[in-house]
C-alpha cells in the first residue's frame, strides 16, 4: 500500500511536469506583429510589419538587445484609463452626436479605439468643474438634502456611455477634492484647510451616500481614494491630511463606516499624491494593522517634478518592496500649463510613455490619466488651472484634436488587457525603454520606446529565440507575439 501511494504521487508529479512543459511556449518560428507611433510620420498606432523569431545567438556588447523572460512573472495588470470630470462632461455635451460617438469609441472601444478599462471621477467638484458645488445644502451635517442631481445633467450620462462602449468592463473609482466648506477648519472648499474632527463621521457618511447614489444609477464603483493630493494647499478644492490624520480617518471612520453600510468590499486607496512623500505615507498607514486592513494600496501622481527634480520612480519601487501585499495605482497625471500651439508637441507624449514604462516596471498595477477631454482653452476650470488632455475639442469648429499623448497611452491600453502579468524585461542600452506583459489569452506584448533623435536597431530575445527590429527616432512600439 505504501509503495502504491508513493508510485501514485510520483506519477501525478511526473504528469504535472509534462503538462507544464507542454504548456511552455516555443517562440522559434513564431510570428511577431509590430504597431508603431512615430514623430515626423503618419504612423499612429499603425501596423508596421510582421517578423519571425529565429534561433538566438549569443548577444554582443556592440548590439542593443531587449531580453524578455516569460517564466518570470510579476504584478497582475488592472487597467489603463482616464478621468471623466465635470469639465470633460460639459465639453462632451457641447459636441455633435457624431463627434460624441467618435470620442467614446476612440477611448473605450477595444477594437476601433484604445480600449480604456479604468475610469476615475470626482466626488462633487474639483478645479476641473465650471464652479464649486457639493451634494448637500450648506450646514447640512446629517446629509438630509444629499442629491447627485447635479451630476445627472452631464457627468453621469457620459460615464454611462463610456461604460457601455467598454462592454461594462470598466474599473470605476472615485475621489474627493474637499469636504463641504462647513466641515472644514478654513470654512472654504478652496485653499487647503482640514476636516474638523467633529465632522469626520459625517464626512465618512458622505462617501457612502455618494457610492450608493451612483450605484443606484447603474454605475458600479470598484473603489475610492481617501483624498486627492492631501498635502497640497491649492487655490482650488483641497484638504490637508498628515499621514497620521489620514491613517486615523481611515481606521476610525471611513473603513468601519463602509463596512457597516455593506460597502466593505470597496477598495480604498491611500495617499493619491506625488511620488516624493509616498514612502512616508505608506509607512505610517500600512504599519498600523487596524488602518492597513482597510487599505487596498497606494495611489500616486507624477507632479513631484514641480520642484525641478526628476521623477522619483524609485519611491514606487520602495513601497512595492516594503509592502508587496499592497497594490500600486497611478491615479493622476496630465501635461500642465496649456498652450494651444503645442497640441502636437512630441515631448508631451514621451512624458507619458517614459512614466508608464517606469511605473509598471516598478510594480504599478493600474495607470490613470486625468481629464479625457478638454476644450480649446484647456478647460473649463473655475480657477484658471488650464491643462492638456490627450484629446481636445475646439468648440468653435466642433472638431476633435487628438494629441500624440493619446496614441502613446493607447500603446498600453489597447494591447495590455486586464489580468495580464508583467514579465521580466531588460534592455542592454539606455537609449531604449521597455516593459512586457503576458495577456490571459497567451499573447505577449513588449512595449519599446525610443526618445533619441536616431532610429535604433535592436534584437528582441525571448527565451532562446530572437528577432531583429528597428524603431524610428522619437517613437513607441507595441510588439505582439
Amino acid at each position: 500500500m505504501r509503495y502504491h501511494i508513493r508510485y501514485t504521487a510520483f506519477l501525478i508529479c511526473f504528469l504535472s511536469v509534462l503538462s507544464g512543459k507542454a504548456q511552455e511556449r516555443d517562440f522559434l518560428n513564431q510570428k511577431l506583429t509590430m504597431y508603431t507611433t512615430a514623430k515626423d510620420s503618419q504612423l499612429r498606432l499603425e501596423k508596421a510589419g510582421e517578423y519571425v523569431f529565429t534561433k538566438a545567438d549569443q548577444p554582443l556588447e556592440t548590439e542593443i538587445s531587449i531580453f524578455v523572460n516569460p517564466s518570470k512573472k510579476y504584478q497582475r495588470f488592472l487597467g489603463v484609463g482616464g478621468a471623466i470630470t465635470d469639465a470633460s462632461a460639459v465639453v462632451f455635451a457641447s459636441l455633435s452626436k457624431e463627434k460624441q460617438q467618435h470620442l467614446i469609441d476612440a477611448y473605450f472601444d477595444p477594437n476601433t479605439g484604445i480600449g480604456y478599462t479604468l475610469l476615475r471621477t470626482t466626488i462633487h467638484s474639483s478645479d476641473f468643474s465650471p464652479e464649486s458645488y457639493t451634494y448637500v445644502e450648506e450646514g447640512d451635517a446629517d446629509l438630509t438634502t444629499f442629491s447627485i442631481d447635479h451630476d445627472k445633467q452631464y457627468r453621469i450620462p457620459m460615464i454611462k456611455r463610456a461604460m457601455n462602449a467598454a462592454g461594462n468592463n470598466l474599473t470605476f473609482y472615485v475621489s474627493p477634492w474637499s469636504p463641504p466648506a462647513f466641515m472644514k477648519t478654513n470654512g472654504s472648499m478652496l485653499k487647503g484647510g482640514k476636516i474638523k474632527n467633529v465632522f469626520r463621521q459625517n464626512w465618512a457618511n458622505y462617501y457612502v451616500r455618494f457610492i450608493k447614489a451612483y450605484e443606484a444609477e447603474g454605475l458600479p464603483i470598484w473603489g475610492l481614494t481617501i483624498q486627492n493630493e492631501p498635502m497640497a494647499t491649492q487655490t482650488w478644492e483641497s484638504c490637508i491630511y498628515t499621514a497620521e490624520e489620514e491613517r486615523d480617518f481611515l481606521k476610525d471612520f471611513l473603513g468601519p463606516t463602509l463596512e457597516k453600510s455593506g460597502l466593505g468590499s470597496k477598495n480604498i486607496v491611500v495617499w493619491d499624491h506625488n511620488r516624493d512623500l509616498m514612502v512616508n505615507r505608506a509607512n505610517v498607514i500600512f504599519e498600523d494593522p487596524e488602518a492597513s486592513k482597510y487599505a487596498w494600496g497606494t495611489g500616486f501622481h507624477w507632479y513631484e517634478t514641480w520642484t525641478g527634480a526628476n521623477p522619483l520612480y524609485e519611491n514606487v519601487n520602495r513601497v512595492q518592496e516594503a509592502y508587496p501585499d499592497k497594490n500600486l495605482m497611478f491615479t493622476e497625471g496630465c501635461i500642465e500649463k496649456f498652450d494651444a500651439t503645442r497640441y502636437q508637441f512630441w515631448p508631451n507624449a514621451e512624458r507619458y510613455g517614459e512614466q508608464m514604462i517606469n511605473d509598471f516596471n516598478n510594480g504599478t498595477v493600474a495607470w490613470t490619466d486625468w481629464n479625457i477631454l478638454l476644450d480649446q482653452n484647456g478647460g473649463p476650470n473655475h480657477v484658471g488651472n488650464f491643462c492638456f488632455a490627450p484629446v481636445h475639442a475646439d468648440l468653435q469648429t466642433g472638431e476633435l484634436i487628438f494629441t500624440p499623448s493619446y496614441y502613446y497611452i493607447g500603446h498600453f491600453s489597447k494591447f495590455i488587457r486586464p489580468g495580464a502579468r508583467r514579465l521580466s524585461t531588460a534592455v542592454s542600452r539606455s537609449v531604449l525603454l521597455s516593459t512586457s506583459f503576458l495577456n490571459e489569452d497567451g499573447s505577449i506584448v513588449t512595449l519599446v520606446m525610443n526618445k533619441t533623435n536616431e532610429e535604433q536597431v535592436f534584437n528582441l530575445r525571448v527565451d532562446n529565440s530572437e528577432t531583429h527590429l528597428t524603431i524610428p527616432a522619437h517613437s513607441i512600439q507595441s510588439l505582439m507575439y
